[in-house]
C-alpha cells in the first residue's frame, strides 16, 4: 500500500455542496485550522456563509471545476445528488474523497442493492423497474405493499410511491416520471436504525453508536442513541457499515440505513457516502463529531475517538418547526443548530436540536 497522502492543517479542503452538512464540515474543519472552499450553484448557501472562499457555479461548468481545483489541496461531496462526471473530473486534478466509486454506488439505487447483496446482505426484496409492462411483472413478484423508487435523485420521500392493492399502475409509473426505478416489497420493522462508519485512508475504522430513527412522512424526525436494540444487533449494524466501507475501498463516513425485522434481522435499505443526519448528534455528544472524524479521514490525520459521554436525541425542525429551535436554548441540556437558511419551506430541514442525557448506567 501506498504511503496516505496526508494534508496538514493549513490546507485547503474543497466541498461540492452548500448545505447544512457542507457548513457543519466546514466548520469542523475550521477549528482543526483547515480552510473550506465550497462549489454550489445556490447563492448564500448554508455552506457558503461559514467557508473561506465560495465557488459560484452549475457542478458542469468545467471551467469553474478546474478553477476550482487549483485553490484546494482535496475535496469531498456533502450529498449525493450530483453528477458522477463533476467527481470524475474533480479526481484528474485533485484527490477527492471518497471519490466516484462510492458516489456511483450511493447515487443509484440499482446499483446501491446489488452492491450489498454481492456482499450477502440483506436488502428487502427488489426488481428493476423501466416500463410500464416492468412495473405489473414486479408487483406479481413481490406483492402489495410495495414501494416504486426513482432509481436515481430520490430523498427525504421525494421519487416515491407507496403501490397498494388496487393502485392504478400506469398511473404510478407516469407520477415517477423518470426510465428507470425499482420496486421494494415490504419489510414488517420494529425499529429503523443507522450505523456511521469512518475509514481513514491507512484503512483504520471507528464506528459511532447505532441511531434509532424515527421518521414522519419520510422526512427523519428523530435520531436517539442509544437505540433500543439487542447489544448483537448493534455490533452487527456496525459490521454491516464496516463491510461495506471496506469494500468501498472509502476513505471518509458511510452511513448505512437499515431495518430491523419483526424476526431481529436487520436489512439494508440506503446508505450515504457522507456525514448524516442521523449523525448530527455526535456533534455534543462525542468525543469526535462525524463532520471532525470526515475531515481527519480525508485529509489523512489519526481518526478521533468516536466514544460517547451522554445519551442524546436529535430532533430534526422541519419548515415551520424553526420557531420551537430559540425557546429551547433555555432547556439546560437542549443544543440548538441553526443552518443559516432564509427561507422556510414545508419539509426544508432549517436545524436541528440535541438534548442531551446521562450516560445510561452511569
Amino acid at each position: 500500500m501506498s504511503a496516505p497522502l496526508r494534508v496538514p492543517p493549513g490546507g485547503t479542503i474543497g466541498i461540492i455542496g452548500g448545505g447544512q452538512l457542507g457548513r457543519m464540515t466546514a466548520l469542523a474543519a475550521g477549528a482543526l485550522g483547515y480552510r473550506c472552499h465550497i462549489f454550489t450553484p445556490e447563492p448564500d448557501s448554508p455552506a457558503s456563509q461559514v467557508a473561506w472562499r465560495t465557488t459560484l457555479a452549475d457542478y458542469e461548468n468545467r471551467e469553474a471545476l478546474d478553477a476550482f481545483a487549483r485553490s484546494i489541496d482535496i475535496a469531498t461531496f456533502e450529498f449525493e445528488n450530483i453528477p458522477l462526471a463533476t467527481v470524475e473530473r474533480l479526481a484528474e486534478l485533485v484527490p477527492v474523497r471518497p471519490g466516484a466509486r462510492a458516489l456511483a454506488a450511493a447515487q443509484d439505487r440499482l446499483a446501491e442493492k446489488t452492491f450489498f447483496n454481492d456482499l450477502g446482505i440483506a436488502t428487502a426484496p427488489w426488481r428493476p423497474v423501466r416500463n410500464l409492462a416492468d412495473l405489473a411483472a414486479a408487483v406479481e413478484a413481490l406483492g402489495t405493499p410495495s414501494i416504486l423508487k426513482t432509481a436515481r435523485l430520490g430523498y427525504d420521500g421525494k421519487g416515491q410511491t407507496k403501490i397498494e392493492a388496487g393502485t392504478d399502475l400506469a398511473a404510478a409509473w407516469r407520477r415517477l416520471a423518470t426510465d428507470t426505478g425499482v420496486l421494494e416489497g415490504y419489510v414488517d420493522f420494529t425499529h429503523e436504525i443507522s450505523a456511521i462508519v469512518a475509514r481513514g485512508q491507512d484503512g483504520a475504522l471507528a464506528a459511532f453508536d447505532v441511531a434509532h430513527n424515527v421518521h414522519v412522512d419520510h422526512i427523519l424526525a428523530t435520531s436517539t442513541v442509544p437505540a433500543p436494540i439487542e447489544a448483537a444487533q448493534g455490533a452487527q449494524a456496525v459490521a454491516i457499515a464496516g463491510k461495506a466501507a471496506q469494500a468501498l475501498d472509502l476513505v471518509g463516513l458511510l452511513a448505512v440505513e437499515m431495518f430491523v425485522d419483526k424476526q431481529g434481522r436487520l436489512v439494508v435499505n440506503e446508505m450515504a457516502p457522507r456525514p448524516h443526519n442521523s449523525g448530527h448528534w455526535t456533534i455534543d455528544t462525542c468525543r469526535t463529531s462525524q463532520f471532525e472524524q470526515l475531515v481527519r479521514a480525508i485529509c489523512g490525520l489519526p481518526l478521533g475517538s468516536p466514544a460517547r459521554h451522554a445519551d442524546a436525541r436529535m430532533t430534526n425542525l422541519i419548515g415551520q418547526a424553526v420557531a420551537l429551535g430559540v425557546p429551547a436554548l433555555a432547556e439546560p441540556d437542549a443544543k440548538l443548530h441553526l443552518y443559516g437558511k432564509t427561507e422556510i419551506r414545508a419539509g426544508r430541514k432549517m436545524g436541528h436540536i440535541t438534548r442531551l442525557s446521562p450516560l445510561s448506567g452511569s
